[in-house]
């Protein structure tokens, strides 16, 4: 069914404490920007924190400021909490070359850092690199990198984001692979919510190779990206849930042809029963392009509900 947009707010309202985060305070002297909480333990690097915890469970307290430093966690699990949300901003350092954080212990959560601008010389820098286990990340910003986070595969493992924001992040420059807001391999479940995405400045702004997916409440707003392509890209298909999003795509695109693309890489994963339901989406008022909600390239037999399409948008288009 193709309805009239409606005019509603672009930003979920969970998204706003970040957006809107008071501006980080100066580290305090003599104070340790990293505390392992479980040990009272302060410590002036990252990475001395990290190792403290080791093959255990722990969580490290980042305090408010600028943080140019980075880790790497190779066994454990470890929670990285922000003192203050949105006042703990890792700027501008990564760790071998990939991210502030690369995770390939047993399983992190990061809860209210920012990350911001980030690079490196294969354009990937992200402000997570995951390279197995599970992820949870929490109430956090992701701002001016090349990437926001970027996976590598593990089938069992889970990737979930809920309450963030990803912004001026992607990049299709310099003849490598593109990098993306997120990015993520062959993971086995990726689960999105009550996030926003905005002002991409090349590829896709949520790209996944996951088996199955839920992408659910969330705000893609392309008004202000440049050279962006789809908004959400299931290369190798997916299984799951896409409902109750926001989409507006901007004037600026390299690829304007679809907001949703599924299987355009091949069929690894399959798509049958793929949910697609209660969204609405807008194109540019004026600009007169014919753009498919949802473009197929896998056959399978989708699930696409009732969702609100605005002037231009064309329901299903199989490819």
């Amino acid at each position: 069914m193709v309805k009239k947009i409606l005019r509603r707010p672009l930003l979920p309202l969970a998204a706003l404490p970040l957006l809107f985060a008071p501006a980080p305070l100066p580290a305090q002297e003599g104070v340790a920007p990293y505390v392992v909480a479980e040990s009272g333990r302060g410590f002036a690097r990252l990475q001395d924190a990290v190792d403290a915890i080791g093959d255990g469970q722990g969580t490290i307290r980042v305090a408010s400021g600028y943080h140019r430093d980075c880790a790497v966690q190779t066994a454990g699990r470890i929670a990285f909490v922000a003192a203050e949300p949105g006042r703990a901003i890792f700027d501008g350092v990564t760790c071998e070359g990939k991210a502030a954080l690369v995770l390939r212990g047993n399983g992190a959560r990061v809860d209210g850092l920012v990350f911001q601008n980030m690079r490196v010389p294969d354009g990937n820098g992200a402000g997570i690199r995951l390279e197995r286990s599970d992820l949870q990340v929490i109430n956090s910003l992701f701002r001016g990198s090349e990437e926001g986070i970027l996976t590598a595969n593990d089938p069992g493992a889970t990737l979930s984001i809920d309450r963030s924001t990803f912004s001026r992040l992607g990049r299709c420059d310099r003849g490598l692979s593109c990098a993306h807001s997120v990015y993520t391999g062959v993971y086995g479940q990726v689960t999105v919510t009550h996030s926003r995405f905005e002002k991409g400045s090349g590829g896709h702004y949520l790209k996944t190779r996951a088996a199955r997916v839920a992408v659910v409440d969330n705000s893609f707003d392309d008004t202000q990206g440049s050279a962006t392509n789809y908004m959400i890209d299931l290369p190798a298909g997916a299984t799951g849930r896409i409902a109750n999003n926001l989409f507006v795509q901007g004037r600026d695109k390299e690829n304007y042809s679809a907001i949703i693309a599924v299987a355009a890489e091949g069929t690894d994963n399959s798509s049958a029963g793929l949910t697609i339901e209660g969204n609405r989406a807008s194109l540019p008022e004026g600009l007169g392009r014919k753009v498919a909600f949802v473009a197929d390239w896998s056959g399978d037999a989708l699930k696409i509900g009732d969702n609100e399409l605005g002037a231009g948008l064309v329901r299903f288009e199989k490819r």
